[in-house]
């Protein structure tokens, strides 16, 4: 669809009793709800001239929309819808399983997989011995094959014998394990947001310097024993963390307290 289309679908004026930046931002929300990734967005000058705002008015609003990751520029060429972002809810899935429940087909592609001696602070978490056998498989992880993530997981092998060997190009982890009897529970996982180096960049194909969200995991099976401990690198254009939370009911106040 071109600019010339896009005209016809915005509003003739602004909607009245909203700050002007606020009124265009929401009008472009609205453009970019009903269109699809990719779709170019009205020009800078074109939305100041109708709505009689600065242009750098429109120029920041869209600023943060680019840094909400709802719309993409293009040098010379101008703004774009973006691909939506894929949400990590609160519960403890697999990266396939949160691909396919948002009708995404995950993919894999395996760039080592490895036996390695456990150094200290693995051995820690994995509670195994230091210079246990590990299992090392090291993903790119794919949603319908834009790659999104960069996995590193680290299993015991002797707990898990042969799964240094097991397909993890076409094979879940999760699945890959139950097959083992082990039956994943819940994980503590801690997020923090980095900048993707020039090595990863490449990778997942974004610009060295791109904000990532770098996610660390232990993962427990019923009997509260580790199965696994991964890093993973997300891309920060493409994935958010969605949470829900509530307030703890206040405690009575402790006479004389």
């Amino acid at each position: 669809m071109s600019t010339a289309e896009h005209d016809g679908n915005l509003p003739a004026r602004l909607p009245e009793g909203r700050p002007k930046g606020r009124a265009v931002r929401e009008i472009i929300e609205a453009l970019v709800a009903s269109l699809e990734p990719g779709a170019p967005l009205p020009s800078e000058r074109l939305l100041a001239e109708r709505y009689g705002v600065a242009r750098m008015t429109v120029r920041s609003e869209l600023d943060r929309l680019v840094a909400e990751g709802i719309v993409y520029r293009v040098h010379g060429r101008g703004s774009f819808v973006a691909e939506p972002r894929v949400a990590q809810a609160g519960l403890f899935s697999s990266f396939s399983e949160d691909m396919r429940a948002r009708g995404l087909t995950p993919g894999s592609v395996v760039r080592s997989q490895e036996l390695i001696a456990a150094g200290p602070l693995l051995a820690g978490l994995l509670e195994v011995a230091p210079g246990a056998p590990l299992a090392e498989i090291e993903r790119l992880r794919t949603a319908d094959g834009a790659p999104l993530a960069l996995e590193r997981a680290y299993l015991p092998a002797e707990r898990f014998p042969g799964i240094a060997e097991a397909d993890f190009e076409h094979g879940s982890l999760f699945e890959l394990l139950a097959a083992y009897g082990g039956s994943l529970t819940h994980a503590d996982q801690r997020v923090l947001a980095v900048a993707i180096d020039q090595g990863e960049a490449g990778l997942l194909g974004v610009a060295a310097g791109a904000p990532g969200l770098r996610f660390h995991t232990l993962a427990r099976d019923t009997g509260d024993r580790p199965a696994y401990y991964a890093t993973s690198l997300y891309r920060g254009d493409r994935y958010q963390i969605q949470l829900r939370q509530s307030r703890a009911e206040r405690l009575p106040a402790m006479a004389g307290g």
